[in-house]
């Protein structure tokens, strides 16, 4: 039973490289018809997560080092994005750390809203907005987590929670629906989902002593989602039931040349000889779009990256830490005109990646991590100035 449970384990994470990243040395992309921008040693700062906080730290390599666990068990940059923006917003972002809580980010303001309740014995996930409120997921995986064989777990509902909005303000999350909301399975959990801003997609997980099992369903709300709450939402949800089919449907991967155009833009001067998929993230929008640049015979490594399209600029990152940026951030001009510049970001050690990013006003955060196969050891996130970068240099 453990040799088939190892097996099955290998099998489900060896189609999560997106996430995982691997330890092979990734070279730098080659860049075409764009300026290139350097990072110096004056315009960034290292951070690193604890088991309590994060801290800084001169580089990445020098952090202490943390015994390696699957991805979902440990402390990481899980998912981030930028809020929509507005006349009248702050250009606010938020990344969930999984295991940690939900960090806020408000130029060079950052901020952490730790929930031991919530984060401590749960993989956190799967940002996305509802009218600019930051909402995510949690569940417990049956694979590493202990804790879901208490029978407090198995008896009490309520620990069973699934969505969750975080209220940017009072720095506090909130329940909106526990899994028994969208299903009659006891001792189940939603270990993933997809909104495409009219109805979501689940999958759900029934653990038993026997086996586990997959369901699947897809739900509307019948007034506003964020109205609801664990204990209000019964008769206030229309569910369906759907299969696996669909679902993956859901999380297809698409073809590049079906990628916005803004992005063909913005990747415009990499060279698409080389295979890679890229993860589209709207701004204070739904779930991500992904999309998949597949080069015939290549032998090339398949590169990772992650997009956020915002009003006035669109950027993408790539996990060896070249950033394309256009158009214009904040109370800031126009880009070269608009066109693309491209960022390199510091160089990571072998078996680390860049893997996730967002840009508040004129700083980015770029999310690193020390990562083999599906475990993570060591993580945190650079903070780079861009008006000293950018705008302080070209025009």
């Amino acid at each position: 039973m453990k040799i088939f449970k190892l097996a099955l384990l290998f099998t489900i994470f060896s189609v999560s490289l997106f996430v995982c990243g691997c330890k092979k040395k990734t070279a730098q992309i080659p860049v075409q018809n764009t300026i290139t921008v350097e990072i110096t040693k004056t315009n960034h700062a290292w951070y690193y997560f604890s088991n309590y906080t994060y801290h800084f730290v001169d580089r990445p390599q020098n952090a202490p080092l943390q015994a390696q666990k699957p991805w979902t068990e440990s402390i990481r940059i899980s998912s981030a994005n930028n809020e929509a923006c507005t006349q009248y917003s702050e250009s606010k972002a938020f990344a969930v750390v999984n295991r940690l809580g939900i960090l806020s980010f408000n130029d060079e303001a950052i901020t952490l809203s730790q929930d031991a309740s919530l984060f401590t014995d749960r993989t956190a996930g799967n940002l996305v907005f509802l009218n600019n409120v930051p909402v995510y997921s949690v569940y417990k995986s049956a694979f590493f987590n202990d804790t879901i064989l208490a029978p407090d777990y198995k008896n009490d509902s309520s620990s069973h929670l699934f969505l969750l909005q975080f209220d940017s303000h009072a720095k506090i999350s909130y329940p909106i629906l526990n899994c028994n909301n969208i299903t009659d399975k006891t001792n189940s959990e939603v270990t993933d989902f997809y909104w495409n801003g009219l109805e979501w997609c689940c999958s759900i997980k029934t653990i038993s002593d026997i086996k586990n099992e997959f369901s699947y369903i897809r739900f509307k709300p019948l007034i506003p989602l964020l109205a609801l709450s664990p204990s209000t939402a019964e008769g206030k949800i229309d569910i369906e039931e759907c299969d696996a089919d669909f679902f993956r449907s859901c999380r297809v991967h698409h073809n590049y040349t079906d990628a916005p155009d803004r992005i063909k833009k913005l990747l415009s001067g990499f060279d698409t000889k080389l295979p890679f998929i890229i993860e589209v993230k709207n701004a204070g929008g739904s779930s991500p779009r992904i999309y998949e640049n597949t080069v015939a015979n290549s032998k090339e490594k398949e590169l990772n990256a992650k997009a956020i399209l915002s009003a006035n600029w669109s950027a993408a990152l790539f996990e060896d830490g070249t950033l394309f940026l256009e158009g214009a951030l904040p109370g800031k001009h126009i880009l070269r005109s608009g066109k693309a510049v491209a960022i390199r970001l510091p160089k990571l050690p072998v078996g680390f990646i860049y893997s996730d990013f967002v840009i508040s006003g004129t700083t980015l955060y770029a999310a690193w991590e020390e990562s083999s196969f599906y475990k993570t050891g060591r993580a945190g996130f650079l903070q780079v100035n861009l008006e000293r970068t950018l705008y302080s240099r070209m025009i």
